[in-house]
């Protein structure tokens, strides 16, 4: 007979989680505001609302966790780190930061200045927030295909060549200070970046003389696509694909509560020693001290760790062969999801799914909220309340892609509980034509809203 995948690892403690009804939940939204962030965690049964944080630490980082530095300047967690840092991404100098978007605020600040352009593939919301912040733009040059969720393209990530080079010759380049890839693209659907594409724009980018920064939270997702799905890198290893893809950038931000599986923790990554200098001196303003900017000693010690776990092909092939597994089941039964399927979640594409409901009402964010009441299951809107408001104009912005985004912690749920959210999708998905009806906006933030909007039901 055939025999089936198994997982890579097996389970040594266990977490109890609380089944709730129908109307308890009906009840919790609505308390909520139907603000899936303002949700208390025991009043979700199955939790997808990120992969960032929520991940199960393994033995090895727990045993890693006990053996932490808490000195306040050159720790030896510290170094340990750093020594890891360099063998996997080949970055010399690094800052440590408490997660991704504080190196992102610490870089942002030693590299962009009011009225700049920074083109890239879909910038994420914490990315795009921190641009806007500093009255810059952000500029998304990804490929078309990565709009269209039926089509089956390989690496719906990349960064459009030709946009770019228009972008770029367009504009006075003063005002480029760098190009942004992410990998894998969370915002078009956890999509892969090719190593071809890295090896263009970085090219691109000399000719220009602007540089690259990879934003890093899935960079070991993104080279196990590679290595599956690019011909010539089927006998490399993870490591050295990694080590490829960071060669043709200047640096790198990282949340570390992704690919390296530890519930806090991020840094950033850089081959320039004058703008490491230079970053350094937000890092001690805004985080802390350069050996430890606001992680504690024994979370270095996890996440230097988590680093090597996070790029083992065993651990990748498991993790992403989980992803799938959700989206094979949604896929049979019809359900309209982003693909090929992403390396840490399944999208669903609510305009195809629910498109009686007006967009100015918040469609993914709808669809969110209905999975949510049949099945406690948490999910995230990527749609409109995420894609905030033009920053001069102050209109909606609406973009092209309207998600449920359903994000799997690594190491933490089994295939059962999927099938469970698998039979509650599709639930929703036969019911699909009642819902005509979505939300409107009692409350909001001036910028990366979707955090603590607060909804009315229409």
């Amino acid at each position: 007979m055939n025999i089936p995948f198994a997982e890579s690892y097996k389970i040594k403690m266990v977490e109890p989680i609380r089944r709730s009804n129908c109307n308890e939940r009906e009840q919790w939204i609505k308390e909520a505001k139907y603000n899936l962030f303002n949700l208390q965690s025991n009043q979700v049964f199955v939790d997808l609302l990120t992969d960032s944080g929520t991940g199960a630490m393994s033995d090895r980082q727990w045993s890693e966790m006990m053996l932490g530095d808490e000195s306040y300047a050159g720790a030896s967690s510290y170094y340990k780190l750093k020594s890891a840092i360099t063998e996997i991404t080949g970055f010399p100098y690094f800052l440590p930061t408490h997660q991704g978007r504080a190196a992102e605020n610490v870089l942002f600040s030693a590299l962009i200045k009011e009225g700049d352009l920074i083109p890239g593939n879909s910038h994420f919301d914490t990315t795009k927030g921190h641009i806007e912040f500093r009255k810059a733009k952000a500029i998304d040059c990804t490929i078309d295909e990565a709009f269209d969720t039926t089509l089956d393209h390989p690496f719906k990530g990349n960064v459009d060549i030709r946009k770019l080079e228009k972008m770029l010759s367009s504009n006075p380049i003063e005002r480029i200070p760098m190009i942004i890839i992410t990998a894998t693209c969370n915002s078009s659907g956890g999509q892969p970046v090719s190593m071809q594409n890295f090896r263009e724009v970085s090219k691109l980018a000399k000719k220009f003389g602007v540089k690259v920064i990879i934003d890093s939270a899935r960079f070991a997702e993104n080279a196990y696509f590679i290595k599956i799905r690019e011909k010539e890198y089927a006998n490399h290893s993870i490591r050295e694909i990694v080590k490829e893809m960071f060669s043709y950038a200047d640096g790198m931000t990282m949340s570390s509560k992704k690919d390296a599986i530890v519930n806090m923790g991020g840094f950033i990554g850089l081959r320039d020693q004058e703008l490491f200098q230079k970053a350094s001196v937000f890092n001690i303003m805004f985080e802390g001290f350069i050996t430890y900017g606001g992680m504690s000693g024994r979370d270095m010690n996890a996440l230097a760790q988590g680093l090597y776990e996070g790029t083992e092909f065993d651990y990748l092939e498991t993790r992403i062969n989980q992803v799938a597994f959700l989206g094979e089941m949604l896929k049979a039964a019809g359900v309209p999801v982003q693909y090929p399927f992403g390396g840490h979640a399944i999208f669903i594409d609510a305009k195809r799914f629910l498109p009686q409901v007006p967009k100015e009402q918040f469609i993914a964010q709808t669809l969110a909220v209905e999975l949510y009441i049949e099945g406690g299951i948490r999910g995230v809107e990527i749609g409109t309340i995420l894609a905030d408001r033009d920053p001069e104009t102050r209109e909606n912005r609406f973009p092209d892609l309207e998600l449920v985004r359903l994000a799997i912690p690594r190491r933490t749920y089994t295939n059962n509980h999927l099938h469970y959210v698998a039979a509650h999708i599709i639930n929703v998905w036969e019911r699909r034509n009642d819902i005509k009806t979505g939300y409107s906006i009692h409350y909001e933030a001036p910028i990366m809203r979707h955090f603590t909007v607060e909804l009315e039901k229409i």
